[in-house]
């Protein structure tokens, strides 16, 4: 019997994430790994600015909270954003076979090349992500600028 994945249910997972991150001072940008149950295998925020470390991404966090797998492939990465390059090759490294995007508008990272590999992407196209995200980007310009690409 499979279960029904309530993938807005799972996004809030990340956007907790992502206001805890705003919370924090940083870019509000959060994700969680869920299992095919639905159960938080991990979940993590961007901290690059609290950190003062490039690679703290909100996917690469939750990726290191959940800990050493035996198999990606039938876990959900969920983010708040779009993936860059660099969480993309995480998950591209990983093998992981979905991702659920909760916006896609402020930054496209690296969706249409995951899909060309064959993980399903999932854009959820939320309006709280984006709005969430264009607010901290007009207050904080260049925070937001001197990474841009990067997230």
């Amino acid at each position: 019997m499979s279960v029904q994945l309530d993938y807005a249910a799972m996004l809030n997972v990340a956007l907790n994430e992502a206001r805890r991150g705003l919370q924090e001072g940083g870019i509000p940008i959060g994700a969680a790994i869920f299992d095919t149950d639905g159960r938080v295998i991990g979940k993590g925020h961007n901290r690059r600015v609290q950190q003062n470390d490039p690679s703290m991404h909100g996917e690469t966090d939750a990726f290191r909270n959940a800990g050493r797998q035996a198999s990606y492939r039938k876990l959900i990465m969920v983010t708040t954003l779009a993936p860059c390059w660099y969480c993309s090759g995480l998950i591209r490294q990983f093998g992981f076979g979905t991702v659920v995007v909760g916006e896609s508008k402020t930054f496209q990272g690296g969706i249409d090349w995951l899909r060309s590999l064959g993980v399903q992407v999932i854009d959820l196209e939320s309006e709280e992500c984006f709005s969430m995200l264009q607010k901290y980007i007009s207050e904080h310009p260049a925070v937001w600028n001197e990474d841009i690409g990067q997230e």
